[in-house]
């Protein structure tokens, strides 16, 4: 069985106060021709299909398109809500349209029921909370999201002499983030690999960057677009899997190319202005960020500065005045770090000593209690 592996969509999202739709309707029609020419049996997308859990007008409009065009190949389409999507509204309709194809998760309520496609069994489960399982499962012990996903995993009874496929949208401990993706408190959204040991490919969406989890059988495929400038080096690609009869599994990537890209530069405001640097580079219509590393502050720096670079997104300055003022730098990527290490990093800057063992427990509790309701 062959299958396309894609996540984190995120249609309708703004970076930097910019609108990504123009650049995501390119990325899905790039798609929709690697699907044409790889012909797989199933394309998996594993969560965060919209940006918001209320859409825009706009981006419902291009997911609409996006899904009718997948209806029309010869293929099965299987859909999840992620962290950032309504499962509710994603999954209205869902039952009208079984019949062209496209399935998309319903509401978690205790129970999964696989697909089947050329003998391997698709499993669909949305992103969940403790707080979604506890209901069907009362006897169990579920304090954390481990203990949720290992119990909604043991609920659906895995017959390992069959092949499985798990599409799900969870954060697996050691994977790389970037800053474009939610952080939750004090890495309680963690998820222990050995919780996916049942299944033989585990089509995971939440982490931007595309990686495996230990094993290749585990795998983020990431975004199809760079969302933030901390994934300025990354290679955006789609994941082409194959599972044989015999449960061998082989993944390779399809790399993709964006309307524009993203990318840093640095330097003075003379260099990076001169015609000899930019000229006949792509820097003018990418998406840039600029770090300019003058030592006096550029008059009307971005508005020049996009003269020549039409789609800058961000502009700073480092240099001697903003390393002595204490200014945060991009390399600091506040961005990555939790509720609880950022409120550290306030008491010791305020204070000039750390949170105690027990401030820190203290904190982290109300912290959770907040994420959970």
């Amino acid at each position: 069985m062959k299958f396309i592996h894609l996540s984190d969509l995120h249609i309708g999202k703004r970076v930097n106060e910019m609108s990504m739709l123009e650049d995501q309707e390119h990325i899905l029609r790039e798609i929709l021709n690697i699907i044409d020419e790889e012909s797989p049996d199933a394309v998996m997308i594993a969560g965060d299909i919209y940006d918001k859990s209320i859409p825009t007008t706009e981006a419902v409009e291009l997911l609409d398109s996006f899904l009718y065009r997948l209806s029309k190949r010869e293929t099965e389409v299987f859909i999840i809500s992620g962290n950032h999507d309504s499962s509710e509204r994603l999954a209205f309709g869902s039952r009208l349209i079984d019949r062209s194809g496209i399935h998309i998760s319903p509401v978690y309520r205790g129970e999964v029921t696989p697909f089947t496609v050329k003998g391997v069994n698709i499993w669909l489960l949305p992103f969940i909370k403790p707080a979604h399982v506890r209901p069907y499962f009362p006897d169990e012990k579920i304090n954390s999201y481990n203990d949720a996903l290992r119990v909604a995993v043991e609920g659906m009874h895995i017959d390992t002499e069959q092949r499985n496929i798990l599409v799900t949208h969870q954060f697996v401990t050691g994977s790389s983030r970037t800053e474009s993706e939610d952080i939750s408190v004090g890495g309680t959204d963690n998820i222990d690999a050995e919780v996916f040991d049942d299944f033989d490919y585990v089509a995971l969406g939440h982490i931007h960057r595309p990686q495996n989890c230990g094993s290749k059988k585990i795998r983020y495929c990431g975004t199809p677009l760079k969302y933030s400038f901390s994934e300025a080096n990354d290679q955006k690609s789609v994941t082409v899997g194959e599972l044989s009869e015999n449960g061998e599994l082989t993944i390779r990537t399809v790399p993709l190319t964006p309307l524009h890209d993203m990318v840093e530069i640095r330097g003075a405001y003379d260099k990076l202005t001169a015609k000899s640097y930019y000229d006949g580079a792509s820097l003018q219509e990418d998406y840039v960020h600029i770090t300019l590393t003058d030592e006096e502050d550029i008059p009307d720096a971005v508005g020049k500065l996009r003269t020549i670079y039409h789609n800058l997104m961000k502009l700073d300055y480092d240099n001697r005045r903003t390393r002595a003022n204490g200014e945060l730098l991009p390399e600091a990527q506040v961005e990555t770090k939790s509720p609880l290490e950022l409120f550290g990093d306030f008491y010791r800057t305020q204070n000039g000593q750390e949170l105690t063992e027990e401030q820190q427990t203290y904190l982290q509790n109300i912290i959770e209690s907040v994420w959970e309701d």
